[in-house]
């Protein structure tokens, strides 16, 4: 569970003298070409470092300080930054590097200085955040040995930014960012969708979100028929049983927007009848990124309490296995919206385990206040093809596109590192997954891994507005719903081993909440 008060470090704090006692280390963050401002005390020991090894203007390096009372400087440095190309993660990958060199010091406790960097407004924050994404301990080391749970006896932060108390909202956004770690980076059996729903239910009990678990077998079958269909091999173990857990946040004052997301928890994937072979099951414990993700934003949502924001969450916790009860490509199955869906490929299953519970929001939200809706899923290997690592990609609807929605994710996400790239939802998308016979109104996909489908990433976008009814509700409906779907398979999952990384928590909250 999340210790509110270490987050890998016995004690955060923020500090206004570079000089404070009590650290055996500096972190210093600079420019390796620009003067030293903040930190112009270490100016003399830098410079000659710097004429000895010319080397530091680019790497790491560990510096004697004999007139501080820390004893050493861990210098990060940072050699050029593209104007044109170039973002704020520049601070975060020097503040990456600099603090697991600290550690291979057995430095425990640091002070994270970073010198002022006119091109990025949010710098120290991100450098903070960085520093913390090094210390968080997974969930399962933790628990197998406490005494790993803490890196860092101290972490300061210098902060010479008067406008803003950086330090507490690095903590605000790093536990739930803690929280998205946790349920993403648990096994397949630590977090099973019951382990999730004990996991949320301790998190949030006595707080101001409501929490509703959906499990009966048979009101997932009449309400939520295509989560049920991806349930029904694993809902024989009881331990594997789905369930959708809802959460809600009821601001204080009159709502004036209101945000309702959908996460995938697909806690494990094997694929179903659709097995995959080839050591491509390996990893496919992360595919539950979306629903962590959503999970820790609702925690951050509960620290802030906006004051005019209502918010509502579901999370879709299920395991896609494989058995002779599991769903079969063939089957025709009616969704909640009353669409004939033809299932086509149950390796295509995070779609199809979150379009009921979009349709149950997309009802809330006719009624709800400025209602947009979300769905946050790991759905697609294109999407990593497309982009890459480090990228979300955001898809608006046509209401959210006139309102320059994925925009706006887009612009407030590169402030504060938590990158996106944008994709259009075109007619392409809709008339390939219409249906093929008077059979079926709208088919699940192909046969083929979104890695060999054209547009596989929008596609399944698509999919999930037909299957939902959304496409009933858009610019020239008389109720049109705002709709966003981001694919995080590119950013949230981590490149195995590399962690997993809560993406794109910050770029939510900093573009609904902040």
């Amino acid at each position: 569970m999340v210790d509110h008060n270490r987050l890998g470090a016995n004690e955060i704090a923020e500090e206004r003298d570079i000089k404070s006692q009590g650290y055996d280390a500096i972190l210093l963050i600079a420019h390796s070409k620009r003067p030293l401002k903040i930190a112009s005390v270490f100016s003399p020991a830098v410079s000659n470092a710097l004429q000895y090894d010319p080397g530091l203007k680019t790497e790491v390096g560990v510096i004697p300080l004999s007139d501080h009372p820390a004893g050493r400087l861990v210098y990060a440095p940072i050699c050029n930054i593209d104007p044109d190309y170039d973002d704020v993660r520049v601070i975060k990958d020097a503040v990456i590097k600099g603090l697991k060199r600290a550690l291979l010091l057995e430095a425990k406790r640091i002070l994270l200085v970073v010198e002022d960097f006119p091109e990025f407004e949010n710098g120290l924050l991100v450098g903070v955040l960085a520093a913390l994404e090094v210390v968080y301990t997974p969930i399962q080391v933790r628990e197998r040995n406490p005494s790993r749970s803490v890196k860092l006896e101290r972490l300061g932060v210098l902060s010479h930014n008067t406008d803003k108390d950086v330090v507490t909202i690095a903590k605000i956004l790093e536990r739930g960012r803690y929280v998205a770690r946790d349920i993403a980076g648990g096994d397949p059996e630590r977090m099973a969708p019951i382990k999730i729903q004990e996991y949320v239910e301790g998190l949030f009990s006595k707080t101001s979100i409501k929490i509703t678990v959906v499990s009966d077998r048979e009101v997932l079958a009449k309400e939520y028929p295509l989560f049920e269909a991806v349930d029904r091999c694993a809902s024989v173990v009881e331990r594997h049983r789905g369930r959708i857990v809802f959460l809600e946040y009821t601001p204080p004052k009159e709502a004036t927007k209101t945000l309702m997301l959908v996460g995938k928890g697909v806690t494990y994937d094997t694929g179903g009848a659709d097995v995959k072979v080839s050591g491509a099951m390996v990893g496919m414990s992360r595919d539950k990124c979306g629903a962590a993700a959503v999970a820790g934003f609702m925690h951050i949502v509960d620290q802030i309490k906006p004051p005019q924001t209502k918010v509502i969450a579901a999370l879709c916790l299920v395991r896609n296995s494989i058995g002779s009860n599991c769903y079969v490509p063939d089957e025709l199955i009616m969704s909640r919206s009353k669409v004939a869906v033809r299932m086509t490929n149950t390796d295509a299953e995070g779609r199809v385990a979150m379009a009921d519970a979009l349709c149950k929001m997309k009802e809330m939200a006719v009624t709800a206040v400025n209602p947009h809706l979300f769905t946050v899923a790991t759905l697609t290997g294109h999407c990593v093809l497309s982009v890459g690592y480090g990228y979300s990609i955001a898809m608006d609807n046509g209401p959210a596109r006139k309102h320059g929605n994925a925009n706006k994710l887009q612009e407030e996400g590169a402030k504060i590192g938590d990158p996106y790239e944008i994709s259009t939802i075109r007619k392409e998308d809709f008339a390939y997954h219409k249906g093929r016979s008077e059979e079926e109104d709208a088919t699940q996909g192909n046969n083929q891994p979104s890695t060999r489908t054209l547009r596989g990433h929008q596609g399944p976008a698509a999919f999930l507005i037909m299957a939902s009814g959304l496409d009933k509700h858009g610019s020239g409906s008389t109720t049109p719903l705002k709709y966003t779907h981001l694919d995080i398979s590119g950013s949230s999952c981590g490149n195995y081993p590399a962690p997993e990384t809560g993406a794109p928590i910050l770029s939510l909250v900093h573009t609904y909440l902040f």
